[in-house]
């Protein structure tokens, strides 16, 4: 193709690129050149950052960073970073027309005409400050979580994943089972059931019932890494997300030998423990 044809062929692929631009409304979507200066403006950017296109076109794009991001040069840094590496993708704030600003999450390409020069850049601009506050929230879920956990001293408390393999581990499941986190995380709890438990199904059981009713409880024997028998109070909880799939399981266990004051000698698992009952 010549330089002519190949030139005639890409302002019809600006037309349909106009098109997709207005297509897409739950996006900012605008083309800016080599400076960072708007040249377009679709109706997902209007309504995101509450410009009109009268109104945008011809700023530079860097009126949409925080004024520290500005003084960072992140705006002038991320066309840099696009033109090279063919792509830029970030998340930062935005700001809005009237001040408000929101998380985004971006992405800057570098636009080049078929003869090869940098003519200006595409960039798409997405809201995510639900899904942000989701992790945030998520996490100081989690970290409370973990300080509950660590804290605890005399039960021991540790997820599970849905297969019933261990993913948490904490100080008073050390001190009851005898594992260290990284000997136990990764392993299926099965281990701390009697070989005899083991082959009559029960820790399949108990997941099975933790799922059905939403909770296991029950008093037995656990077996520890030294190979001693110690009698515990379990109790297994499942735990679902909002859509309520199966995510795992919450168990916690406390050693009850010394409350029922259990000599070593008694300390021996009967034919068919009750745990699994």
């Amino acid at each position: 193709m010549e330089p002519e044809d190949r030139y005639n062929a890409s302002l019809t692929d600006e037309g349909h690129y106009r098109i997709l631009l207005d297509a897409v409304p739950e996006c900012a979507i605008y083309m800016m050149n080599t400076e960072g200066v708007v040249v377009s403006w679709n109706e997902g950017a209007q309504r995101l950052l509450g410009y009109e296109t009268k109104e945008i076109v011809g700023e530079n794009f860097s009126c949409f960073y925080a004024s520290s991001d500005n003084q960072a040069e992140l705006p002038r840094q991320s066309l840099a970073i696009a033109s090279k590496e063919r792509k830029f993708t970030g998340q930062c704030w935005q700001k809005r027309k009237n001040g408000t600003r929101f998380w985004a999450e971006i992405v800057i390409f570098p636009i080049r005409n078929p003869l090869g020069p940098l003519v200006g850049y595409a960039k798409i601009t997405r809201d995510i400050s639900e899904i942000r506050a989701v992790r945030e929230a998520l996490w100081r879920c989690e970290e409370r979580f973990r300080l509950l956990v660590e804290g605890e001293n005399t039960h021991g408390v540790y997820m599970l994943d849905p297969k019933g393999e261990i993913s948490t581990w904490n100080t008073a499941a050390e001190q009851i089972h005898g594992y260290t986190a990284d000997e136990i995380v990764g392993e299926n709890f099965s281990r701390f059931y009697t070989e005899a438990d083991r082959a009559a199904g029960l820790p399949r059981q108990v997941l099975e019932t933790a799922t059905k009713t939403g909770r296991h409880e029950k008093e037995g024997w656990r077996l520890r890494k030294n190979g001693t028998l110690i009698w515990t109070r379990v109790i297994l909880d499942a735990i679902r997300d909002p859509d309520d799939n199966l995510i795992g399981f919450a168990e916690i266990v406390r050693d009850l030998s010394d409350d029922y004051g259990l000599p070593d000698d008694m300390r021996e698992p009967a034919p068919a423990s009750p745990m699994g009952e």
